[in-house]
């Protein structure tokens, strides 16, 4: 597992090569850290936290939901072999598809709104928990069950004391998979009629505005966001599963 100091030599490095290539590009569409600081700073005292907290909601929901809905499917899809069997061409057909390539369908079905800016996410997020979560309910094996219904276990028990157990590594699996997409998503939604959130602040002030520092700075919110999220799935993981991490 990496650990906080060699995240911290990873940031210093990625710092020192983005210096030394804004030094050697030296034109204003890439400027040094340090004025991308100074721009980060002077947002926060401005409109960069409501943009911030706009992005972090949509993701925020649009995650929970996908672990609420998703998850109890995907149990009952890996308890369940004949329902399996039936769904399981379904999902192999719609889990590879380009979840963003949709964007424009949702926009014409839910609007402009937050709605379909959260539905874009939860789609990609749900058919990868969906999937992981069934596949590690089917691959339990046949005696840890055998011997749960043993003690008398019905399916409720089994469900709250095996399957769901089992089944939380892999939503958190799914979690660490999907932020980074979920993100750039969020991003391409965000460009599309609104005024809040880190995409609109990105485009507003890279391509309207020319305003480079600003936008490199917003580029950096969304950045700290993706790994904000990275971070808590792996503090959950740690919380959640420890057996994991027994050697």
């Amino acid at each position: 597992m990496t650990k906080p100091r060699q995240v911290l030599a990873a940031l210093v490095m990625l710092l020192v090569i983005w210096q030394l290539l804004s030094m050697l590009v030296n034109r204003d569409i890439f400027p040094t850290p340090l004025v991308v600081s100074a721009a980060f700073v002077r947002g926060l005292g401005r409109d960069l936290p409501m943009h911030f907290m706009a992005s972090f909601w949509r993701v925020l929901v649009s995650t929970l939901l996908a672990i609420v809905i998703a998850s109890p499917i995907g149990l009952f899809l890996g308890q369940s072999k004949t329902l399996n069997q039936f769904l399981a061409p379904v999902i192999y057909l719609l889990y590879p598809i380009p979840k963003v390539v949709l964007l424009p369908v949702v926009l014409l079905f839910l609007g402009i709104g937050d709605s379909s800016k959260i539905f874009i996410i939860f789609i990609i997020l749900f058919f990868q928990i969906l999937v992981l979560v069934r596949d590690q309910a089917t691959s339990l094996r046949p005696e840890l069950i055998q011997s749960v219904r043993s003690l008398g276990a019905g399916r409720r028990a089994l469900f709250r004391f095996v399957y769901l157990p089992a089944s939380i590594p892999a939503i958190l699996t799914a979690l660490r998979q999907s932020v980074g997409t979920a993100v750039a998503v969020l991003y391409v939604a965000e460009l599309f009629a609104t005024q809040k959130g880190l995409g609109y602040y990105i485009y507003l002030n890279g391509s309207t505005l020319f305003d480079y520092p600003t936008m490199y700075a917003g580029i950096v919110a969304m950045s700290i966001l993706g790994f904000g999220l990275y971070f808590v799935v792996d503090w959950l993981e740690k919380k959640l599963s420890p057996w994991q991490f027994v050697h």
